[in-house]
């Protein structure tokens, strides 16, 4: 018997369970299924699956192979490899950050890409770092004032920079902030150059970052690996520390190549 032949009235839970019974099914199959088949292994009414494989097929989660057939969809893959990419960065950055730490005694972060901002998913740091601020894990930060969105922006073609900075307004925090995109700009070509990327007191009073970026095995920067410390405090011999470190944690990714 169709487990939703009467439907109840639908929660949103229920439809969170519908999908995912509804994806279950799917990863059963290496081939496409047909919606009769899928109704009968998730157990809901022809009706139901079909209304809410259509919503799926909307958001690239399933792809309809042709009429009546479905398979997983390549969204699914993408998250996945999202999810998989800041897994293995965390796991391979963790001991680097702890020496970098203890070598400098200052904050270190390790940050993401997450749209028009950065994310920082992990940091070492202890209470005698004398920071001001110490941004919390899955705290944000905008791209254009930080050390590790400049690495990211410098990345970027100049139409998406541009793109970007009509989004955001180029919004400062303070008299130190880059608000300019002519100013942006030129401060993305020194990035290039160099290599490695500051914040001075531009989101912070107070307090300087630096960053160098982490590559993947494809070359492709996917993220920043900084130092943060009060500005009268961070020292420039720890630049090297630093780049030196996220190398290690890129060849440890199987980073062995130029950036892309």
């Amino acid at each position: 018997m169709k487990i939703d032949t009467v439907e109840a009235p639908k929660t949103s839970i229920q439809v969170i369970e519908r999908m995912v019974a509804l994806l279950d099914a799917l990863a059963n199959y290496t081939d496409p299924v047909s919606l009769k088949e899928l109704s009968k292994v998730s157990g809901l009414h022809p009706s139901t699956a079909h209304r809410i494989l259509n919503d799926m097929v909307i958001t690239r989660f399933v792809d309809r192979v042709e009429p009546g057939t479905y398979r997983l969809g390549m969204r699914l893959l993408e998250l996945g490899n999202v999810v998989k990419s800041r897994l293995s960065v965390r796991e391979a950055a963790l001991d680097y950050m702890r020496s970098l730490h203890k070598k400098t005694q200052q904050t270190i972060n390790l940050s993401v890409r997450q749209g028009d901002e950065i994310v920082y998913i992990d940091r070492a740091f202890s209470e005698r770092s004398g920071m001001q601020v110490v941004r919390a894990i899955g705290g944000r930060g905008p791209l254009h004032l930080t050390s590790t969105g400049k690495l990211f922006l410098s990345v970027d073609e100049p139409k998406a920079i541009r793109a970007y900075a009509t989004r955001t307004g180029l919004a400062g925090h303070n008299k130190n902030s880059i608000t300019d995109l002519g100013k942006l700009e030129r401060e993305l070509s020194v990035v290039r150059t160099r290599g490695y990327a500051r914040d001075n007191e531009e989101l912070e009073l107070g307090v300087r970052c630096m960053a160098a970026g982490i590559h993947d095995d494809s070359g492709k920067l996917i993220a920043g690996l900084s130092i943060s410390a009060p500005a009268d405090r961070l020292q420039e011999e720890w630049l090297e520390d630093l780049v030196s470190t996220a190398s290690q944690i890129s060849a440890t990714l199987g980073y062995t190549g130029p950036a892309v």
